[in-house]
């Protein structure tokens, strides 16, 4: 191989030398092992040889097991109520359209970061933000703090909720659902029920103000005013308390909810008070035309005229805030939760409650008995009277109306006796 390339290599060079006569001896052996080296290293330099990818092999389960379509099932009609035609006329009679404020069932079936994913029967499941997983957001323990809380204590897993749509889809074909605007309308519905048949219901203080306090009605806040607290004050130690409360005003529209404390009070109270009761009562505040009197919760008006039969010039000798005392009740308006008290009816000498008022409520239910005995006894005596006077009535009724048959005799006797008098006197 070797000796060829050297013959071609000598054949080249003398070729060459031919056209250049001119080429030294030294030239020309240069020249002649520089094309033997060139030719050689071509010759020599292996060729690059072609990646195969290695063939694998497969075996005889692999060939079965690519082969196996599984085992045929061969499905028929028969024995069923409904046919294939009734099949495709239910699915193209189901509708699986879902807009804006449709209300769907909905199973929630994981829970994500910021709320939580529900199936509603849609291409692609739908997300319940936490703002809108339930009416009551926040939880209040008995002391009235807030407390934590989240997806997982407002809905539960795999449970089957009624939501409403409230967005469109959005690029990924994916919809908003609501649990609180439905809880929302439902819990106007529950107080407006309970507001048309003036029912007394019980609800906790969760805050207060300069105003009054703030109650939650069945996930609704409502404002209690501080005027219609029964004996209490918008203070810090109302928060966590449960109040039986009454409405005061119901407006969906303006989303207004205001409560009465003193309404419901009063009426369970009311119910079991009537004239002439003697009652044990606490002096809350002085005015110059009496003292308020708390009642078992209710406020009732001591007027200055009903304190003692003696002229009172200074109130605050005879009654200071804070001093417990006995009352009678004299008059009650239920309607409005007015009371009107007296203690000069107690009084076993008039003057009394001037000069030494623990001996008026050590026998006030002494002086009470003989107060009714006498009261009693005055309105049998008015009765009496009454009876007198009807009676007597009568009988003069009856006098005239038999004068005045008589006369009515007289004169149907002599129709014209007066016309012949007169004729008379005329001619």
């Amino acid at each position: 191989m070797r000796f060829t390339i050297a013959i071609l290599a000598l054949i080249h060079v003398g070729a060459v030398s031919a056209f250049t006569p001119s080429m030294g001896g030294e030239s020309f052996k240069y020249c002649l092992f520089s094309e033997v080296a060139e030719v050689t290293e071509a010759t020599e330099a292996p060729p690059a040889e072609e990646k195969k990818e290695p063939v694998i092999q497969m075996t005889r389960f692999d060939r079965l097991k690519a082969n196996y379509k599984g085992l045929t099932r061969t499905s028929t009609a028969e024995g069923l109520d409904f046919s294939y035609d009734d099949f495709d006329a239910a699915v193209a009679a189901t509708t699986y359209a879902f807009n804006r404020n449709d209300i769907v069932k909905g199973t929630v079936v994981q829970f994500d970061n910021g709320g939580c994913t529900v199936d509603i029967g849609a291409k692609s499941s739908a997300f319940l933000p936490v703002a809108e997983a339930g009416l009551i957001q926040k939880a209040y323990s008995p002391t009235g703090e807030e407390t934590s809380s989240s997806i997982e204590n407002l809905v539960d897993l795999n449970e089957t909720y009624d939501v409403e749509i409230i967005s469109e889809e959005d690029e990924n074909g994916q919809l908003l659902v609501s649990v609180r605007r439905i809880q929302y309308r439902d819990a106007w519905k529950k107080i407006e029920a309970r507001r048309d048949e003036d029912e007394v219901f019980d609800a906790q203080c969760i805050g207060v103000n300069r105003g009054g306090a703030i109650c939650m009605v069945d996930g609704l806040r409502a404002f209690l005013p501080g005027s219609h607290l029964a004996g209490q004050l918008p203070t810090d130690d109302l928060i966590g308390n449960i109040l039986p409360l009454k409405f005061l005003e119901v407006n969906q529209e303006d989303n207004k909810l205001v409560v009465s404390n003193r309404r419901a009070v009063v009426e369970k109270q009311m119910a079991n008070l009537s004239r002439g009761d003697l009652v044990d009562g606490v002096v809350k505040a002085l005015k110059p035309y009496g003292a308020f009197v708390e009642i078992g919760g209710m406020s009732g008006l001591l007027h200055i005229s009903q304190i003692s039969y003696d002229r009172i010039d200074d109130l605050e000798k005879v009654l200071q805030p804070g001093q417990e005392l006995k009352c009678m009740i004299i008059d009650h308006d239920k309607l409005n939760g007015r009371i009107a008290l007296s203690t000069k009816t107690l009084e076993p000498e008039p003057g009394d409650m001037l000069r030494d008022p623990s001996k008026v409520f050590a026998l006030a239910e002494d002086s009470a008995k003989k107060y009714h005995e006498r009261m009693e006894s005055e309105r049998r005596a008015r009765e009496e009277a009454a009876k007198d006077i009807v009676l007597g009535l009568g009988d003069s009724l009856e006098d005239l109306a038999d004068g005045g048959e008589d006369d009515g005799d007289a004169a149907a006797a002599d129709p014209l006796a007066d016309v012949s008098d007169n004729l008379d006197s005329v001619l």
